[in-house]
């Protein structure tokens, strides 16, 4: 446990420096009009239907971009699920993105996510119920159109025992107004 938050504070201020670090290069005698001008919403909707399972999720976000190459944001994750006779989970965490557009059409993106995962498991299965905080630290890069940006992630802090998702590897869709 002590080696997961050890690695997870170091990646996170490693993701936070490099961050500051590129928006420092940004010329601070160019001045915006308007703050909101700046500001991009998006976000996630899921809904997953099966025999017996369902899972919702909601996941708004935001970002501020500073110019045509960076944007940095915050995000928030609210997931239910529930297996019939199994299981009932919900998630809640929130997040942080940076993305950076070395040419129009790509996009790179580094994202420090922070969940806190509640499982109660259905008594005869004999499963002590589960509460804790999962950390992820996402990796990705995509091709972008305009408001549009698709492509894939990686979690470098990847834990198959802790994770909620199924897999280090994930295809993204961004989408920000």
């Amino acid at each position: 446990m002590r080696f997961s938050l050890n690695k997870t504070l170091f990646s996170c201020i490693i993701m936070i420096s490099l961050t500051l670090n590129s928006f420092a290069q940004i010329n601070a005698g160019q001045s915006s009009p308007d703050f909101w001008n700046h500001v991009r919403f998006g976000g996630g909707i899921g809904l997953s239907f099966g025999d017996g399972f369902f899972s919702g999720t909601l996941a708004p976000s935001a970002i501020y971009e500073f110019n045509e190459q960076f944007a940095l944001g915050v995000g928030l994750n609210g997931t239910y699920n529930k297996r019939k006779d199994f299981y009932k989970s919900t998630v809640f965490g929130g997040s942080l993105i940076g993305l950076f557009n070395p040419i129009p059409e790509i996009q790179l993106s580094a994202e420090f996510e922070e969940l806190n995962v509640n499982r109660k498991w259905e008594d005869r299965l004999n499963i002590a119920n589960e509460n804790y905080w999962y950390p992820g630290l996402f990796l990705g890069a995509g091709f972008r159109s305009r408001n549009v940006a698709v492509g894939i992630r990686y979690d470098v802090l990847y834990d198959k025992e802790k994770s909620i998702y199924a897999d280090p590897w994930a295809p993204f869709v961004r989408v920000y107004f």
